[in-house]
């Protein structure tokens, strides 16, 4: 069995990083090998939270896989706590990882316009480093500016979107996706999550796929608000398929029907968006990829 190295935080209630990770991988038939970044009593969200830190504690885990020579298929990196966790990552590829070792970043640090707590200027740097590891990275189009531009331009641009007609941003953020590629060096990116309104004032969520030069729009409905874990669950199908050998525009379309019924299902039954979505009913359909 293929193996993935997670290395995510670990929140007791919120259905996010590795609690969602962790059963998605695992229906997709790889193993999840987690490494915690930090360990909460509940995601930030939630206004009040315990945090625990786990920098120290993760080259110890370190320490203990490299006596068992440990060697994964992949790997997978969501929320750190800190620009000092970005090096124990870096470390973490030059122990574990060979040339044939898949490795998926989410660049995490921010989403609509707006930068996370845990975002510095010194955190952005090393991201970039570390995204030059990646063979895929699905940031959202806050995190992708970030990495381009750094925090001012990011704003400047995030307001400059809103005001552009649907093609015209579409085209716009295209081009954001290519010249991400291009800078990094990456086979592969999925730019997610970004709000497009249509001419008959639906509105859908768009997910920019480059993959190997080509770009390719992937759109669904969108339902709700933002919820809890959404973006780690589509990552954690990218991932998964990327080391079995499935194309990144495939395991796209996938990702977007599995969490299509639970974000349906969290409208419906009037699930807070801290508490996250009702994927596991819907597991079932990721076994087949």
């Amino acid at each position: 069995m293929k193996k993935i190295a997670v290395i995510h935080d670990l929140s007791g209630l919120g259905k996010c990083s590795l609690t969602a990770a962790i059963p998605v991988i695992s229906a997709m038939g790889v193993q999840a090998c987690p490494l915690p970044t930090a360990v909460l009593s509940n995601q930030t969200g939630y206004g009040s939270f315990f945090w625990d830190d786990y920098t120290d504690r993760m080259e110890q885990i370190m320490k203990e896989w490299k006596k068992m020579d440990f060697r994964p298929d992949g790997l997978y990196t969501g929320f750190l706590a800190g620009d000092e966790q970005v090096e124990v990552i870096l470390k973490f590829t030059e122990l574990f990882c060979t040339e044939e070792t898949q490795i998926l970043i989410d660049p995490v640090m921010g989403d609509q316009g707006a930068v996370y707590k845990t975002y510095s200027s010194a955190l952005c740097e090393k991201m970039r480093t570390l995204v030059r590891k990646a063979d895929v990275i699905t940031p959202n189009l806050t995190e992708a500016l970030l990495l381009l531009y750094g925090k001012e331009e990011m704003k400047k641009r995030m307001k400059s979107y809103a005001g552009m007609k649907r093609e015209q941003m579409l085209e716009e953020i295209r081009q954001i996706g290519k010249t991400l590629a291009g800078e990094f060096d990456l086979d592969s990116l999925v730019i997610t999550g970004v709000d497009v309104e249509e001419e008959d004032g639906i509105l859908k969520m768009g997910n920019l796929v480059v993959e190997n030069g080509e770009t390719r729009w992937f759109f669904s409905i969108k339902e709700g608000g933002s919820y809890s874990g959404t973006g780690d669950l589509f990552a954690s199908v990218l991932s998964a398929g990327m080391v079995k050998g499935i194309s990144m525009k495939v395991c796209v379309e996938k990702a977007i029907a599995f969490l299509s019924g639970g974000i349906h299902d969290a409208v419906v039954e009037g699930t807070d968006r801290n508490d996250g979505i009702c994927f596991e009913k819907y597991l079932g359909m990721l076994t087949d990829l």
